[in-house]
């Protein structure tokens, strides 16, 4: 079902998965590449999936830190008709081009988007060029070895200082 996606699942199981995710064409985040955590409920499909993004998304209703959705239709009137490629091919891109500011998980966002159109797409663009590359969510891939090199050679510092701030289990 999901063939058209890069999906990598987490602890070998089915319930548990990123899929890749390209901002819709058209819109402030044209260009952009997230990885979305997918968890699947036992019900499935008759209880809803957990949908989060994993790399940092500026928009009204996304949550910055957590990278959880407000979407009505996965949150509250989810209904088994539906299935995974309703949400990467219809839910999420409607999501991305028509943010609802008067239903935010991201009060800084809906409210900039209120008061300065300009600053809020401007900030989204920012997002968009910092956190959603395709770099940003792929460790190495064949496809970009090159542009992989480069970025773990300057990701080398911060890498060591977030390998020192954790303690050894």
């Amino acid at each position: 079902m999901m063939s058209d996606y890069n999906v990598e699942t987490i602890n070998d199981g089915l319930n548990e998965f990123n899929v890749e995710f390209h901002g819709p064409k058209e819109s402030l985040y044209e260009g952009g590449v997230w990885k979305i955590r997918v968890e699947l409920p036992d019900a499935y499909p008759y209880k809803s999936p957990s949908i989060g993004f994993v790399n940092k998304i500026y928009h009204p209703n996304v949550d910055e830190m957590s990278g959880s959705v407000c979407l009505d239709v996965i949150n509250q009137s989810w209904s088994p008709m539906f299935d995974l490629l309703n949400i990467f091919e219809s839910f999420l891109p409607q999501l991305l081009l028509y943010p609802n500011p008067s239903d935010p998980l991201n009060g800084d966002a809906a409210s900039l988007m209120m008061k300065d159109r300009k600053q809020y797409d401007q900030k989204v663009k920012e997002y968009c060029e910092r956190y959603a590359k395709k770099e940003n969510i792929v460790n190495s891939t064949a496809d970009e070895e090159s542009g992989d090199e480069e970025i773990s050679e300057e990701e080398s510092e911060s890498s060591d200082d977030d390998i020192a701030g954790h303690a050894d289990p």
